[in-house]
C-alpha cells in the first residue's frame, strides 16, 4: 500500500491560479450537495464532468461508473486552469473547484473507492488557503500551500476546518489509476496497480 498522502514533484503559480479563480462568477458556484459530509458552507464549480452533462449539478456529480468526461463552459474563461489539467501525463476524469467557507468543516468521513488501491486517485491543487485550514488523513494533519499537487488516499477517514476568515479553494482531480498515474505519484512496481 503506498503512503495515504504524497506532495507530488509539481508546482503550479498561486498568483495564475487565483486571477482565473477571480474570473469565474460567484452565481456559477452550487452548494455542495452532499450535505451529510460538511457543516457550514461548501461550494462546488466543475470544470470537467461527465460527457453530456448539462446542469450544473450533474456536471459536478462524481459518478464512479462514469468514464466519459468533457470541459463545461466555466473552463473557457479559464486559460491557466486548463494548462494545469492538461499538464498531467494522464487522462483526468472529474476536475471541480471545491470551496470551504470560513467557520465551515468537512465532517469526518470515508471515500468509496478512492484510492490508488482502488483504482481511482484524487489529486489536490491548492488555490486559496490560509494557515488556519486544517486538514486531516487518519487523523493527522496535512499541510497544503498554495500551487502545491498532492494525493490523498480519501478512502480513509479525512476531515477538515477552515478556521481562517476567507474560503479556501482547492481545484480537486479524479483520475483512473493507469501506469502513468503510477508513475506520476513514484509508484514503480507494476504489481502495486489494481487488478483490471
Amino acid at each position: 500500500m503506498i503512503p495515504d498522502r504524497i506532495k507530488l514533484g509539481v508546482d503550479f503559480c498561486p498568483r495564475s491560479l487565483q486571477a482565473d479563480l477571480a474570473c469565474l462568477d460567484e452565481s456559477d458556484w452550487i452548494d455542495n450537495f452532499v450535505t451529510r459530509n460538511f457543516e457550514g458552507q461548501s461550494r462546488i464549480l466543475p470544470l470537467r464532468g461527465p460527457q453530456g452533462a448539462e446542469h450544473p449539478i450533474r456536471m459536478a456529480y462524481s459518478d464512479p461508473t462514469c468514464t466519459s468526461f468533457e470541459d463545461t463552459p466555466f473552463l473557457r474563461k479559464c486559460s491557466y486552469f486548463r494548462s494545469v489539467i492538461e499538464s498531467f501525463p494522464f487522462e483526468v476524469y472529474s476536475v471541480r473547484l471545491m470551496s470551504l467557507e470560513p467557520g465551515s468543516r468537512i465532517i469526518e468521513h470515508s471515500d468509496y473507492n478512492l484510492a490508488f488501491e482502488d483504482g481511482a486517485v484524487r489529486l489536490h491543487v491548492p488555490i486559496r488557503t490560509n494557515r488556519q485550514m486544517e486538514f486531516f488523513v487518519n487523523q493527522s494533519r496535512v499541510t497544503m500551500n498554495e500551487g502545491e499537487c498532492w494525493y490523498l488516499r480519501l478512502s480513509d477517514p479525512h476531515s477538515a476546518y477552515n478556521g481562517g476568515n476567507e474560503s479556501r479553494v482547492h481545484m480537486v482531480i479524479d483520475a483512473p489509476v493507469v501506469p502513468a498515474v503510477a508513475r506520476f505519484l513514484g509508484v514503480d512496481s507494476a504489481n502495486r496497480l489494481p487488478d483490471g
